[in-house]
């Protein structure tokens, strides 16, 4: 069967895995920005947010925005507080350098390209990273949780990546990330094809389960996921 759509997830897959300690990036953020007395107690809190919304979007598969994480935190966060946490992401942000050849071959052949990413940041954040990595004119449609109502592996988060590209069949459609349970059970629940990006710490992250459905091809670099598209393209 012919494939009319290989929709991505970001972090682990277009973006490289990084192994990144959470709490160290707040203090940072909130060293440069607050009191010094006020520092470990406010990053701490936002710590505490952040990982209780994705503990909810993993177990409860329901969606969180950044603006829901300060409010819960009790922060109020300025401008430039605000660009210190972009800021702070930027090294783990960059886009894998297999990435850019392998959609503009999709698009070549006539395959749309998605996005679906469980994530609390806006659009705007997103699609300032993709530009400036040239990216963004190669993606056809994005969905990300912070829009919707469900993340991942929620059927309805795969369903909106979807439409986001015009596709209606999932059995032409791939997905393709790195975690098996949001990612690659998520798809294949969904009636897709699912690709998985192995890096070994997925496989380890909460929610991971040896009874989860196992992935259609494990790929590990984004250019071997050429040759698999290509033959069930035909």
């Amino acid at each position: 069967m012919a494939v009319d759509a290989v929709i991505f997830d970001w972090g682990g897959t277009l973006t490289p895995w990084h192994d990144i300690e959470l709490g160290e990036i707040w203090r940072r953020i909130c060293a440069a920005h607050l009191d010094p007395h006020e520092v470990e107690e406010t990053a701490g809190r936002l710590l505490a947010a952040e990982e209780e919304l994705w503990r909810r979007s993993r177990e409860e598969h329901r969606s969180a925005t950044l603006d829901e994480l300060f409010e819960i935190a009790g922060v109020r966060p300025s401008e430039a507080m605000l660009a210190a946490k972009f800021q702070a992401w930027e090294p783990h942000t960059f886009i894998d350098p297999d990435a850019p050849a392998l959609l503009e071959h999709l698009r070549s052949r006539g395959i749309r390209v998605g996005v679906l990413s469980n994530t609390i940041w806006s659009r705007e954040w997103h699609e300032r990273i993709f530009d400036r990595d040239g990216v963004l004119p190669l993606i056809d449609g994005a969905v990300y949780s912070s829009e919707i109502p469900w993340t991942k592996p929620h059927a309805e988060a795969f369903r909106a990546a979807m439409d986001a590209v015009g596709a209606d069949d999932p059995a032409r459609c791939v997905f393709v990330g790195d975690r098996p349970f949001e990612d690659v059970h998520g798809a294949k629940t969904a009636g897709m094809r699912a690709v998985q990006v192995w890096h070994g710490t997925a496989d380890r992250l909460p929610g991971t389960r040896p009874d989860l459905t196992p992935p259609d091809v494990v790929v590990h670099r984004l250019a071997d996921l050429k040759t698999h598209i290509d033959a069930w393209h035909g």
